[in-house]
This record gives C-alpha cells, sequence and structure tokens, in this order.
C-alpha cells in the first residue's frame, strides 16, 4: 500500500516536474518568438521611417531643383543691360518652329494654349495691355511653360511711334504689367508692326533706325518673323493654314495673333501644328539663346 502510495507521488512528482519543464519551456518559447516579433516590428519601423526620410529629402531635392529651374529660367528671360540676347548662327541639324502669338492676353489665350498642350508644343506670346480683364492670363501662360515678350501697352501706332521717348514710356509700361504678374521684366520684345514697318515714318521719320539700335543697347532683342500667318488682316482658317506652312526653313518663326478676334487662328492652329509636326519639326518658345529673325528697317 505504501509502496503504491510512493509511486503515485513519484508519477505526480514527474508530471508536475514535467509541466512545470512544459511552461519553462514555452515561456522561452514566447520570449523568443515575441523577441523575434519585436525585432522584425523594430526592423519593419525603422524601414518605415528610412524610407518616409528618403521620400522626404528626395522631395526636398526636387522642390530645390524646381526652384532653382524656375529661378534660372527667370534669370534667362529678365532684361539685363550689357547682358547679349540672341545668337545668329542657326544649327542646320535642327528643325525649329517658333510659334509667336501678338495682341494678347484675350479670349483667345486659353483656347490656344489649350491646343498647344495637345500637342506638347510651346510657343511666344508678346502681350499687350489693351484687356485688363485677361492680365491673369500672362501667369498662365507663363506658368505653362511658354515664353512672354512684349509687343506694346496701347498698341496704337500714332502714340507708340510719336517720339523715341513715347516709345520707350510704352515700353516701360507693358513691362512693369509683365513684371507685376511674372515678377520680372522680359528681354523679348517685339515692335508694334515689326521693325520694317513703314508706318512709323508718318509719325517720326527714322524712328525705326534709332529705336532697333537703342532697344539692344538698353538689354533687349526684337524679334521679327519669316513666316507670316496673315492672320493680322480678315484672313479664312484656310488662308491661314496655306501661308503658315513652309519646309524652306530649318528654323521657322511664324506671325499669329491671339486677339480676340482672331477666331480663325484658333480654328487654323491645329492643322498647322500638325503639318510641323509631321515633318519633325520642334516647337520652341524664345529663349536667350534663340535664333534672332531681323527684318530690314525701313524707316
Amino acid at each position: 500500500m505504501d509502496r503504491r502510495r510512493g509511486t503515485r507521488y513519484n508519477v505526480n512528482a514527474l508530471i508536475l516536474c514535467g509541466l512545470v519543464f512544459f511552461v519553462i519551456v514555452a515561456t522561452i518559447f514566447c520570449m523568443v518568438a515575441n523577441g523575434r516579433e519585436a525585432a522584425r516590428e523594430e526592423r519593419r519601423i525603422a524601414a518605415e521611417q528610412q524610407a518616409a526620410a528618403e521620400q522626404e529629402a528626395a522631395e526636398k531635392k526636387a522642390q530645390e531643383e524646381a526652384e532653382a529651374a524656375a529661378e534660372a529660367r527667370k534669370k534667362s528671360d529678365s532684361l539685363q543691360p550689357g547682358v547679349p540676347v540672341g545668337t545668329t548662327e542657326a544649327s542646320d541639324d535642327e528643325k525649329v518652329v517658333y510659334l509667336t502669338f501678338d495682341d494678347g492676353p484675350s479670349k483667345n489665350t486659353q483656347k490656344v494654349l489649350d491646343i498647344l498642350e495637345e500637342y506638347d508644343a510651346k510657343a511666344t506670346f508678346f502681350i499687350t495691355g489693351q484687356q485688363p480683364e485677361y492680365f491673369p492670363m500672362i501667369k498662365t501662360v507663363y506658368d505653362a511653360g511658354h515664353t512672354i515678350g512684349l509687343h506694346s501697352y496701347v498698341h496704337d501706332y500714332n502714340k507708340v511711334y510719336a517720339s523715341v521717348d513715347a516709345y520707350f514710356e510704352d515700353l516701360e509700361k507693358i513691362g512693369n504689367l509683365a513684371k507685376e504678374y511674372i515678377g520680372f521684366v522680359p528681354c523679348y520684345i517685339r515692335f508694334p508692326g515689326g521693325a520694317s514697318n513703314t508706318v512709323s515714318k508718318k509719325y517720326t521719320p527714322g524712328i525705326m533706325s534709332e529705336l532697333t539700335e537703342k532697344v539692344v543697347e538698353k538689354g533687349y532683342q526684337y524679334y521679327d518673323w519669316n513666316v507670316s500667318s496673315g492672320d493680322g488682316e480678315d484672313a479664312t482658317k484656310d488662308e491661314i493654314i496655306k501661308q503658315s506652312e513652309t519646309d524652306a526653313y530649318n528654323h521657322i518663326m511664324i506671325l499669329f495673333h491671339d486677339a480676340a478676334t482672331k477666331d480663325t487662328t484658333v480654328e487654323a492652329l491645329p492643322d498647322i501644328l500638325k503639318y510641323y509636326q509631321d515633318k519633325g519639326y520642334e516647337f520652341r518658345g524664345i529663349d536667350r539663346n534663340s535664333l534672332i529673325f531681323h527684318h530690314q528697317t525701313n524707316n
């Protein structure tokens, strides 16, 4: 009887020891597992933190680069007396079209921008001060990556060409308008009527010969064109297309207008862009290194 009781005690003791051992092993296993899980969680958190830090650093770098590029663009396009603008040497292995639009901004400017975006084309807008309600479009045009140039504030020949001083007063006014919206005075200009106009002779004989020299001395560069769309007059869509399309040059600067009355220009533009795109031309806005297009001065 005592032997059976002793045996039972021994068995119970063994069971208890086994249970204790199991608990200890299970506890150790859980601790190890928990430790591994905690380590994995720490590594995951560390990886996420590192990824977030790297993303933040990349975004900061991208922002800094974008800001630097924006400042470089602004400086390059701005009026800097004494710094040359433009080149007279064209690269023969390039095919470039400079689309230029005078007399805006107007109700047609956004329509032109939409078409340019569709064809991934950049252009230059020589602005005026004729429609104040559309002045905010100046910034819209610039922010879309196009070039802002100066045309005339009043675009009234008898006022603009009344004298050399009158011309520069008008140029300063349109320059200040541009500065109000894009933060600087552009160095690119286009004379009303172009440098070859003769109507100025009616108001001040010889004024164009003087102005073409003086604007360059002051840090501007003026741009005429070697292809005219003919939309300065009452041209139809088909007439504008016909007069705008040519493959006679590798470097082409086309005169268009984005004034409120130029609906046919808007209608013709997609056909013209497709024509040059199919012929392998690139569409660029004027920049400080662009080819200069000058007419012969006739006054």
